[in-house]
């Protein structure tokens, strides 16, 4: 699903409960909380302490799952998410940040690949003992 399939079913105010937030981007309420302890959402609080989201916290966790689905982590994701959802957080390392988290992962692939080559020789050598 990307970012501009989701349609926000907020039922009442122009903040979203955790239910409404979830049901736009299909994320748990565990791992919007989850979200919120890594520091890559911030919701506002009722005096009640419910949680109440800005309607672009959709566009937020669409990216959040994007690049977890891309493999990196929390630790990873908090640091290039305030550039990539505002232009005015923008700085050269943003893209520096992201092409070498896909150079390490170039480079995990090919040790991957030299394992499965390496696994191949052993049962090929021993298929025919």
């Amino acid at each position: 699903m990307s970012v501009s399939d989701m349609h926000v079913r907020a039922t009442s105010g122009p903040l979203l409960s955790i239910g409404d937030l979830g049901g736009a981007t299909g994320a748990s309420a565990r791992s919007l909380r989850y979200y919120e302890e890594q520091g890559l959402l911030s919701p506002h609080r009722t005096r009640a302490g419910h949680r109440r989201y800005e309607r672009e916290a959709v566009d937020r966790v669409a990216l959040v799952q994007r690049l977890f689905a891309a493999g990196m982590t929390s630790a990873e994701i908090r640091p290039v998410l305030p550039g990539m959802i505002a232009e005015e957080h923008r700085t050269g390392d943003l893209v520096e940040s992201l092409r070498g988290y896909r150079e390490r992962l170039r480079q995990e692939i090919a040790r991957q690949l030299d394992t499965i080559d390496i696994l191949e020789e052993v049962i090929d050598a021993h298929v025919g003992a």
